[in-house]
């Protein structure tokens, strides 16, 4: 009998459940209204938390509450240094936290400081 090949991994579940976090902190909510909202059950959460992807109904369910392409979460998407747009990342995440208007300007100049700093750090060889 040959051998399988090793497991791909299609979705990027653990990088979908941070995203989630991310919406869920920026509306101040708990997990528990984050389910209410989406209209899926606590449980499903919980199990994302563990590890476990979510069914595709739940999938759904939490792209569009939070706003997300699913896209975004597929495996064996070609690594780039741009978006799709053409905008580096790193300049994106600039104006999300510039245009939020849960954060002082402030505020936003030194989350955007801090990311910078650390993306320097991580990213240099």
């Amino acid at each position: 009998m040959p051998a399988r090949p090793p497991e791909r991994k299609l979705f990027d579940g653990d990088g979908f459940y941070a995203a989630l976090d991310s919406a869920r902190i920026a509306r101040k909510l708990k997990w528990k209204d984050v389910a209410g909202q989406a209209g899926i059950s606590a449980s499903t959460l919980t199990r994302m938390a563990q590890g476990r992807r979510p069914d595709v109904d739940s999938l759904a369910a939490l792209c569009r509450w939070a706003s997300l392409d699913a896209q975004d979460f597929m495996g064996g998407k070609p690594s780039t240094s741009k978006s799709e747009s053409g905008t580096p990342p790193l300049a994106m995440i600039s104006t999300y936290l510039r245009s939020d208007p849960n954060l002082k300007p402030e505020a936003a100049e030194m989350l955007d400081d801090l990311i910078k700093i650390t993306y320097k750090r991580l990213s240099e060889g």
